[in-house]
């Protein structure tokens, strides 16, 4: 059987084509530009050209495909429900989709195609953390609007219950709230990574305004960086309220946000900081 993985060399995608091959599932990768997807993806991927956000550059993808992971973007909005459509016509009868934020078109359009299906709903990624990379290497500090408390949850965790909803029976229908185990501030991942990298890192607090102009100078746009900076600053009660979802779907613990910083610590490139 073939899984087709979209957003294939993503920050969660990776994590579900790695785990499928290690389950020993077949996977076809669906990327942009697979020479520049192949370093980072396992031996044995088949690697195909195009997006699911265009349907157009689908080709053949779908051919012979029995289970599909859907990452919602803002770019699927449009797109999402025929790409649902051609995937079930296509033969596909088991669909994840990792969600947007909120049930959309895309997520709807799963829940109603007629197949088996499981939705992911995850918090703030632990990755969002390497957006503190440039900073850390060269003034050693940290800049956030606000300290409030987050259940950041760790991509590999995602992408196993992915994978697990794909492969095994008794998801079916479900929507998973994904957390990490335990709430932490932006203050105490900051301390945690003073920690791991063994190098003081200070918490500096900026204003909302300044934290609206560094996501537009990134390439958001002002309504999106509205909504991101406004959610942080008012998060719902799931964003910051762990629950046991990865533990009971893996039947181990989900992983810490230490555990995180021990695989990524080496990119925040130490040796560059002033001592």
């Amino acid at each position: 059987m073939t899984t087709l993985v979209t957003g294939a060399t993503g920050n969660t995608g990776r994590h579900v084509v790695a785990e499928l091959v290690r389950r020993g599932e077949g996977v076809r990768a669906l990327t942009r530009d697979p020479e520049r997807a192949a370093p980072v993806l396992p031996d044995g991927v088949e690697l195909v050209a195009g997006t699911h956000t265009d349907l157009a550059t689908l080709g053949g993808a779908l051919d012979g495909v029995d289970r599909l992971h859907i990452t919602a973007t803002a770019g699927l909005v449009e797109t999402g429900p025929e790409l649902v459509r051609r995937a079930v016509a296509a033969g596909v009868r088991r669909i994840t989709v990792l969600w947007g934020g909120y049930v959309g078109p895309v997520e709807e359009a799963v829940a109603d195609s007629g197949v088996t299906w499981t939705r992911l709903e995850p918090q703030e990624f632990m990755s969002n953390a390497l957006t503190w990379v440039d900073s850390v290497r060269a003034e050693g500090v940290v800049r956030e609007p606000f300290d409030l408390p987050s259940a950041v949850v760790h991509e590999g965790d995602i992408g196993a219950v992915a994978a697990a909803a794909l492969l095994e029976d008794g998801h079916a229908g479900k929507a998973y709230n994904l957390t990490g185990p335990e709430a932490l501030r932006s203050s105490e991942r900051v301390a945690l990574l003073s920690a791991a990298i063994g190098h003081p890192v200070d918490l500096v607090r900026i204003t909302r305004e300044q934290a609206l102009a560094r996501l537009v100078a990134d390439g958001v746009s002002p309504a999106d960086a509205e909504y991101v900076v406004g959610w942080h600053a008012d998060p719902p009660a799931a964003s910051w309220t762990p629950v046991d979802t990865v533990a009971r779907v893996l039947g181990r613990p989900a992983r810490t946000f230490a555990d995180w910083l021990a695989e990524h610590a080496d990119r925040f490139d130490v040796p560059r900081l002033a001592s």
